[in-house]
């Protein structure tokens, strides 16, 4: 098909400001030059694209559907444009970065924040996974995983430990734990326990290893996907949760929580960094940025 950019812009802007008239205003150009765009748009494509309504047009359902794949298209091509941009000044335009949910109101402003205004041309792609996915097209850039102490890195990767994360149990606040400064982890063996990670990942794995250590294994009455969920069963007086700090920031009314001790399970933060990467001024900020987060790391 022999149809040129400029003659999509004129199609779309028709369609979206609803007249030729207004959208020759928006784009800069003529009435008359945006009609023949338009003109030669639709005797490419081989079927009317719009259909007057009173003053102004309207598209038929081909338009319609024509004008979403504009849409895809000029984002793309943006994009594009933003990346050739980058390839001339040498540098990178975009950066992608993984986290695990508790991320997301806890450490990710702390990290994006300072990125989105050093780097105020730089397209962040932020997305939220529990696992590594080596299959994952195009890799990140950086990745934030809980994993166990002293596994290998993915093919490629270079694993940061950023911080450990002891857990705490979140009680209802009228339980008779509820007024102790920390709580030894064998006294919640008859309670009620409400899951909030029922993935079976390693956040839950180091739950239950060290419940094991003390001769139970945790008795779930209830069993949710995710820790706000937990914490507001809870709140309701369905039971008890186990979490990890982070995931204890923002608790609702009517819960306590408190550290778990003897022993006290521990879910280790890292951050992968591509190797290919790696050297990047915007990858290295990231990293800082990340690492800063951590207790005691600074800025």
């Amino acid at each position: 098909m022999g149809v040129d950019v400029q003659q999509l812009r004129a199609f779309r802007s028709v369609v979206a400001s609803g007249s030729v008239r207004s959208a020759a205003q928006l784009l800069g150009f003529s009435p008359s030059a945006i009609s023949q765009q338009v003109t030669g748009l639709q005797r490419e494509v081989g079927v009317p694209l719009l259909h007057r309504v009173g003053r102004g047009v309207e598209p038929t359902a081909a338009g319609h559907a024509l004008a979403a794949r504009i849409d895809t298209l000029l984002g793309e091509l943006g994009d594009l444009d933003q990346f050739a941009r980058g390839l001339r000044e040498g540098r990178r335009t975009s950066v992608s970065l993984g986290y695990f949910s508790t991320l997301g109101s806890t450490w990710l402003p702390s990290i994006v924040g300072p990125l989105a205004q050093e780097f105020p041309e730089t397209t962040l792609d932020l997305f939220v996974t529990d696992e590594f996915d080596p299959g994952r097209r195009p890799l990140p850039d950086l990745q934030l995983v809980v994993r166990p102490p002293g596994s290998p890195a993915p093919e490629g990767y270079t694993s940061l430990h950023v911080a450990d994360d002891p857990y705490m149990v979140v009680l209802p606040s009228g339980h008779p734990l509820a007024d102790e400064p920390e709580v030894a982890l064998a006294r919640l063996v008859h309670e009620n326990w409400v899951d909030n990670d029922v993935s079976r990942g390693w956040c839950r794995r180091v739950t239950l290893d060290a419940c094991a250590a003390v001769g139970f294994q945790p008795q779930y009455r209830i069993r949710t996907h995710d820790y706000p969920s937990a914490t507001a069963l809870v709140a309701a007086g369905l039971g008890i949760t186990v979490l990890p700090s982070l995931g204890a920031v923002s608790l609702p009314d009517g819960v306590v929580a408190r550290p778990v001790v003897d022993p006290t399970p521990v879910r280790s933060v890292y951050v992968l960094v591509h190797d290919a990467s790696s050297q990047s001024p915007l990858v290295t900020r990231a990293v800082e940025l990340t690492l800063a987060v951590r207790p005691g790391g600074s800025r």
